[in-house]
């Protein structure tokens, strides 16, 4: 499945951060969910999913999605282990032959703010000077303030997404390493637990991608692939 530069530049660092992770292991996919063929208003539409858990992170998502040839969209999160003060990685972007319409990369808080270190790191280490910054959605209120949200303006500004998204995966990948995980039981366990959950929930809030998900394969499918694969609830502390 080829894929626009920049989606196949991304899925490429991502992959190598990922790699990169201490502990990283595979975690079982369903052999229907780990490659996808359907048909969407006379199209073929193929998505693939790559799915792992690694220290610190209870599991890590890489979806890629090619409709016909027109539309393309690379969905990726990291989801952290509640016992551990992280956030949320994620980041989309959505082509088509017209070019990259929407890219959008943050590290998600869990709690009320970002811990303290990774805010100063983010902090530290200033994002590109896109020239065309896009509205955050109504649901937006779970990402950070340091959210990059755009519709890239050229290969410069393409490049500089992808160097954010690094950025956004080394300042993670430095906060696993220091972290120290609290007992199951702690009470800020149970915030990010809960922050956590908020957030998969906001997510959901995405009807675009249950009306597509919907239309090419049926109500009862798109349920089950948006609540156990793109955005299930945590388990159970």
């Amino acid at each position: 499945m080829s894929l626009h530069p920049l989606m196949e530049s991304l899925a490429a660092c991502i992959r190598q951060r990922w790699q990169g992770l201490s502990g990283l292991t595979p975690l079982p996919l369903a052999p229907d969910l780990e490659e996808i063929s359907g048909s969407l208003d006379g199209e073929a539409l193929f998505i693939r999913n790559e799915l792992a858990a690694a220290r610190g992170l209870r599991k890590l998502h890489l979806e890629t999605a090619r409709l016909g040839a027109g539309l393309q969209i690379l969905h990726c999160v990291f989801f952290p282990d509640p016992r551990f003060d992280l956030p949320v990685f994620g980041a989309d972007v959505v082509a088509s032959p017209a070019g990259v319409s929407a890219a959008i990369a943050d590290l998600s808080p869990t709690r009320e703010h970002l811990p303290a270190a990774i805010g100063a790191a983010l902090a530290s280490r200033p994002c590109f000077a896109f020239r065309q910054r896009r509205e955050l959605p109504p649901w937006g209120s779970i990402f950070s303030p340091h959210v990059c949200f755009i519709r890239p303006d050229g290969i410069d500004e393409e490049q500089g997404f992808i160097d954010w998204v690094d950025t956004l995966l080394d300042v993670l990948s430095e906060a696993i390493a220091a972290g120290v995980p609290d007992p199951a039981e702690a009470p800020a366990t149970v915030e990010r637990w809960h922050g956590q959950l908020g957030y998969c929930r906001q997510q959901k809030r995405n009807d675009k991608t249950r009306r597509v998900l919907e239309k090419a394969f049926n109500p009862a499918w798109a349920d089950r692939y948006i609540e156990d694969l793109l955005f299930d609830d945590p388990p159970a502390l």
